[in-house]
């Protein structure tokens, strides 16, 4: 039996560098040398014991790129090419799946969450989960394809305009790069609050109107800012209660809150405030496939530069360090595991 090294999930803030059998390929997959491979924050309520479906031991990370070493079965790619895998394995036969919809299926799974993933010398995918890498892109960046395809999918849900106010609540990978997405888009002013002065910085890098959430009243500060008037559209990526209410409060009357944020807690909203002035709630999930590949296209052609977002960069024996540096926002960003360096 082959086996390979591989950071797995133990138990709760526990991941160690074990080992696990090689995959084999069933019909229709290809073996997957792993690149590199993004830690989420998915990733971090795995960690925390915390995720309802992922099961110990796991090799997570679903964000991550790697080479073709095997195929069985027939397919456009070859030995050899480079690929980023789109991670979400859906069952093709819900109302969701058949209307098109397939990142919404029923039983929606992700490898990393559900299967063994990124963080691993070796994974396997199913051939049409696979998105050839562009030679103007590389491996490195196209690893963080699944953050950026969810900022793509999260703007195009949503009814921003050429010239609208935005507001962003949370400015971490996904919060700073709705910002990024939302700015290539068309808006004018964009505005990003987080209580880390490191994350502030990066978003002040990009171009956005930073707010400290410890050192000023975000609302009044966007509604000082806007006349009274508040943000056309608001997306809220920090998923606690204080910007729950925030999202309603920064909002113009028959704006738009986009919910990006997965509630560990159900927030406590005032709902009235929101009936008053006939705001629109939308909700955001993760991203079509078509999302994803707009993702790619968009890194390849430079329009979308990841380079910022990456704050570390570590072999996989390094992986518990990697975690530790995670739960310091201060610290960290994106940070890349390399498991074949």
């Amino acid at each position: 039996m082959s086996t390979m090294k591989a950071g797995l999930y133990i138990s709760e803030k526990n991941v160690i560098v074990g080992s696990l059998e090689k995959p084999t390929l069933n019909q229709g997959e290809a073996l997957i040398k792993v690149s590199a491979a993004g830690i989420c924050g998915t990733d971090m309520m795995i960690y925390f014991g915390k995720h309802p479906r992922a099961k110990a031991p796991l090799a997570m990370g679903h964000e991550f790129s790697g080479v073709i070493e095997e195929i069985n079965g027939e397919s456009t790619f070859k030995l050899g090419d480079r690929i980023v895998v789109e991670p979400t394995i859906s069952c093709g036969k819900c109302d969701a799946c058949l209307s098109g919809n397939s990142h919404v299926c029923k039983t929606l799974g992700l490898i990393g969450i559900d299967f063994h993933g990124g963080f691993a010398e070796y994974v396997t995918v199913p051939l049409h989960r696979l998105h050839k890498i562009p030679e103007t892109l590389s491996d490195d960046h196209a690893a963080l394809a699944e953050p950026v395809a969810v900022g793509i999918h999260t703007v195009r849900r949503s009814n921003m305009k050429v010239g609208d106010t935005v507001v962003v609540l949370g400015a971490g990978p996904i919060g700073l790069l709705i910002a990024l997405t939302a700015k290539i888009a068309g808006a004018d002013k964009i505005y990003i609050s987080d209580i880390s002065p490191y994350r502030l910085g990066k978003a002040e890098e990009l171009g956005f109107i930073a707010l400290n959430g410890n050192e000023v009243d975000v609302v009044k500060e966007v509604m000082e800012a806007t006349n009274g008037v508040g943000a056309d559209v608001v997306f809220e990526v920090a998923g606690n209660n204080l910007t729950a209410n925030q999202m309603i409060h920064a909002c113009r009357t028959q704006g738009q809150i986009v919910v990006v944020s997965v509630y560990k807690q159900p927030p406590t909203i005032d709902l009235a405030a929101m009936h008053f002035r006939e705001l629109s709630l939308t909700t955001t999930r993760c991203y079509s496939h078509s999302d994803f590949a707009t993702a790619v296209s968009m890194m390849a052609s430079g329009k979308i530069d990841v380079t910022p977002f990456i704050s570390h960069q570590l072999s996989l024996d390094e992986i518990e360090k990697g975690f530790q540096l995670m739960m310091n926002p201060d610290e960290s960003l994106k940070i890349l595991i390399l498991p074949n360096k």
